[in-house]
Protein backbone atom coordinates (compact mmCIF):
# COMPACT_ATOMS: atom_id res chain seq x y z
CA UNK A 1 0.00 0.00 0.00
CA UNK A 2 1.79 3.33 -0.96
CA UNK A 3 1.26 6.84 0.91
CA UNK A 4 -1.44 8.65 0.69
CA UNK A 5 -1.30 11.50 -1.61
CA UNK A 6 -2.78 13.95 0.59
CA UNK A 7 0.29 13.66 2.33
CA UNK A 8 4.13 14.47 1.30
CA UNK A 9 6.79 11.72 0.92
CA UNK A 10 8.35 10.79 4.23
CA UNK A 11 11.63 12.20 4.41
CA UNK A 12 13.40 12.27 7.88
CA UNK A 13 13.86 15.92 9.59
CA UNK A 14 17.47 15.25 9.93
CA UNK A 15 17.69 15.48 6.42
CA UNK A 16 15.95 17.95 5.59
CA UNK A 17 17.60 20.07 7.68
CA UNK A 18 21.27 19.21 6.31
CA UNK A 19 19.80 19.79 2.69
CA UNK A 20 18.53 23.17 4.02
CA UNK A 21 22.07 23.96 5.73
CA UNK A 22 24.09 22.88 2.67
CA UNK A 23 22.23 24.20 0.01
CA UNK A 24 22.17 27.69 2.06
CA UNK A 25 25.75 27.58 1.97
CA UNK A 26 26.15 26.32 -1.73
CA UNK A 27 28.38 23.56 -0.31
CA UNK A 28 28.85 20.07 -1.37
CA UNK A 29 29.21 17.48 1.55
CA UNK A 30 28.49 13.96 2.10
CA UNK A 31 25.28 13.12 4.64
CA UNK A 32 25.31 10.28 6.77
CA UNK A 33 22.15 8.96 7.04
CA UNK A 34 20.53 5.45 8.71
CA UNK A 35 16.94 6.72 7.28
CA UNK A 36 16.55 3.75 4.32
CA UNK A 37 12.65 4.17 4.16
CA UNK A 38 13.35 8.24 3.51
CA UNK A 39 11.78 9.37 -0.99
CA UNK A 40 14.65 11.46 -2.61
CA UNK A 41 13.20 14.96 -3.70
CA UNK A 42 13.87 17.39 -5.97
CA UNK A 43 15.86 19.35 -3.48
CA UNK A 44 18.03 16.36 -3.08
CA UNK A 45 19.41 16.47 -6.58
CA UNK A 46 23.15 16.69 -6.59
CA UNK A 47 24.29 16.30 -3.31
CA UNK A 48 25.81 12.59 -2.30
CA UNK A 49 24.49 10.08 0.70
CA UNK A 50 26.39 7.63 2.51
CA UNK A 51 23.56 4.90 3.28
CA UNK A 52 23.79 2.80 6.03
CA UNK A 53 23.48 -1.19 4.27
CA UNK A 54 23.64 -3.25 7.98
CA UNK A 55 27.45 -3.03 8.15
CA UNK A 56 28.39 0.00 6.59
CA UNK A 57 27.69 3.53 4.67
CA UNK A 58 27.95 3.66 0.73
CA UNK A 59 28.23 7.16 -0.79
CA UNK A 60 25.41 7.37 -3.48
CA UNK A 61 25.37 10.22 -5.77
CA UNK A 62 22.19 11.55 -6.29
CA UNK A 63 20.92 11.89 -9.76
CA UNK A 64 17.45 13.38 -11.32
CA UNK A 65 16.72 10.05 -12.42
CA UNK A 66 16.47 8.84 -8.63
CA UNK A 67 13.60 11.12 -7.62
CA UNK A 68 10.48 9.35 -6.06
CA UNK A 69 12.66 6.49 -5.29
CA UNK A 70 13.72 5.08 -1.76
CA UNK A 71 17.24 6.00 -0.60
CA UNK A 72 17.46 2.10 0.59
CA UNK A 73 16.77 0.99 -3.04
CA UNK A 74 20.27 2.01 -3.92
CA UNK A 75 22.04 0.73 -1.08
CA UNK A 76 21.94 -3.64 -1.58
CA UNK A 77 21.86 -5.50 2.14
CA UNK A 78 23.17 -8.96 0.31
CA UNK A 79 25.56 -9.83 -1.67
CA UNK A 80 24.95 -13.32 -3.87
CA UNK A 81 28.35 -14.56 -4.37
CA UNK A 82 26.55 -17.30 -6.73
CA UNK A 83 25.31 -20.89 -5.85
CA UNK A 84 28.44 -23.31 -4.82
CA UNK A 85 29.88 -25.51 -7.02
CA UNK A 86 29.88 -28.64 -4.83
CA UNK A 87 26.21 -28.27 -4.20
CA UNK A 88 24.16 -31.27 -5.78
CA UNK A 89 21.14 -30.64 -4.30
CA UNK A 90 19.83 -28.17 -6.71
CA UNK A 91 20.47 -30.13 -9.92
CA UNK A 92 18.08 -33.27 -11.03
Amino acid sequence: MTRSLKKNPFVANHLLNKIEKLNKKSEKEIIVTWSRASTIIPTMVGHTFAIHNGREHLPIYITDRMVGHKLGEFSPTLNFRGHPKSDTRSRR
